[in-house]
């Protein structure tokens, strides 16, 4: 019987072991998606205590949570912080199969050396533990980055923000990672939203731009794309809960604007119309300033009506949607190609029955000389588990190029969760492993090598020009 988290955890085979201790296990981190603060980064915050790093707005955590019983002070609620952080321990083991489970382990271990099993009996000495070692101050925010190597960081940000403190980070003497902003410009797109007219009056004001037309919106868009390419900004990203496809011309597009601008309900087919145009005008800004672009598919967002009026988004009450892929997104890149404004591209669905439909539509538009310009993205979100990554691996080895997959990403807020980047190695290592022992993939040192540094590190530093 293998010992829990031991030096060998998840490598079943002997290839797997010697890839992930002699190449995997020490490459650098490029993390091209995450929720990280930057405001926090610069700051380089000090967490006073380990609720304060683990569970401050870890939704995936609070479901957990909610699912065990906790009541709601204890997530996210006047619970002290360490009640919040006892309640914490006693879930998590309920939650065998969550990798989760491993994850929070793995955290305890590789930042704090605290090997202690977490639960409720060895909850007071964890805490005890973790919050000494944060007392020492040095594992603030920039410590836990420089700690896990991460080269690269790309935030998520709206076109309306000023980038202060990316800019800020440019210039600290002492901190070598670079923290880029990505461009995030889903209040745009959704003009049935309560927010859409106050975010225009804030795009104005970013801009400089008074948009009283559908084409003032555009020039404000790209003057903000523009800006926030001067920042070193080299991914745009959508979060797209359904792909919107509805051929439509400009002058119909602009109609439909102009009557969300004042404030009128617009129909979904228009909401299509004017979704559609405006990715595809987002798509060529992105292929000129030279970006990747990426979609998020197939999120179904704020469920619980109940829950998101007392609490707001992003609090765990999301799930996976089941809306069409094909098409709609065929119609989209199919335009962007026939303009000649298709961007590198990564395609991701929250809903794993996609995964083919994505792995195979993306090979219809691959090309220019540009190796995986269009990519299944990794696992996300409710599939960033074991079988989710081994799912996304496998199948873009069956219907594409997994040498050329750009790998890992955290689409975390905790400045803890680079050891899911380890996690991910381990079984890509174990996967390829495996293939070779069953001898299905040749046992070739310098082939074996150039795809783990790849897909680990290598390809995501060529495909986005870091």
């Amino acid at each position: 019987m293998k010992t829990f988290l031991d030096e060998n955890f998840l490598l079943t085979n002997d290839t797997a072991v010697h890839l992930f201790h002699n190449i995997a296990k020490d490459l650098p981190i490029i993390d091209y998606h995450c929720h990280l603060s930057p405001k926090e980064i610069y700051e380089n915050i000090q967490f006073n205590n380990i609720t304060e790093a683990w569970l401050y707005g870890d939704h995936y955590k609070w479901r957990m949570m909610r699912a065990n019983g906790i009541t709601e002070d204890k997530v996210t609620g006047q619970a002290s912080d360490y009640d919040r952080f006892a309640a914490w321990a006693s879930t998590l083991p309920m939650a065998i199969g969550n990798p989760l489970y491993h994850w929070s382990h793995m955290e305890l271990q590789r930042f704090f050396d605290v090997k202690e099993l977490i639960n409720e009996k060895n909850a007071p000495v964890i805490w005890e533990k973790v919050n000494a070692k944060l007392a020492e101050g040095n594992l603030r925010a920039r410590d836990l980055i420089t700690m896990s190597k991460v080269t690269v960081i790309c935030t998520t940000d709206d076109p309306t923000d000023s980038l202060e403190y990316h800019i800020k980070i440019k210039e600290l003497p002492d901190f070598d990672t670079q923290v880029l902003p990505s461009f995030r410009p889903d209040k745009a797109l959704e003009i049935n939203r309560a927010t859409f007219r106050p975010w225009i009056a804030q795009l104005e004001q970013a801009s400089g731009i008074a948009i009283r037309s559908y084409d003032d919106l555009l020039n404000a868009l790209e003057n903000r794309a523009e800006f926030f390419a001067s920042v070193g900004c080299k991914v745009s990203d959508h979060a797209l809960d359904y792909v919107p496809y509805a051929a439509a011309p400009k002058e119909e597009v602009a109609q439909i604007f102009q009557s969300a601008l004042e404030g009128q309900a617009v129909s979904l087919d228009d909401e299509k119309k004017y979704k559609a145009f405006t990715l595809l005008f987002l798509g060529g800004v992105y292929k000129k300033l030279d970006w990747a672009m990426q979609y998020h598919i197939n999120a179904s967002r704020n469920n619980n009506g109940k829950a998101f009026r007392e609490l707001g988004p992003d609090t765990g009450y999301d799930s996976i949607n089941d809306s069409s892929v094909a098409s709609a997104l065929t119609g989209l890149l199919s335009s962007l190609a026939l303009a000649e404004s298709l961007p590198r591209t990564i395609l991701y669905s929250l809903n794993p029955r996609d995964n083919e439909i994505l792995g195979t539509l993306m090979g219809s538009f691959q090309g220019e000389g540009i190796p995986g310009k269009i990519q299944l993205g990794a696992a996300w979100w409710f599939n960033d588990t074991k079988d989710g990554m081994l799912q996304q691996m496998k199948t873009l080895g069956n219907v594409g190029l997994l040498g050329r997959f750009v790998g890992m990403l955290t689409d975390s807020r905790s400045f803890l969760s680079y050891t899911r980047h380890e996690y991910f190695r381990r079984l890509l290592c174990n996967m390829i492993g495996e293939w070779v022992e069953q001898g299905e993939f040749p046992n070739d040192e310098e082939l074996l090598k150039q795809l783990v540094e790849g897909i680990s590190y290598n390809n995501a530093k060529q495909y986005f020009s870091f």
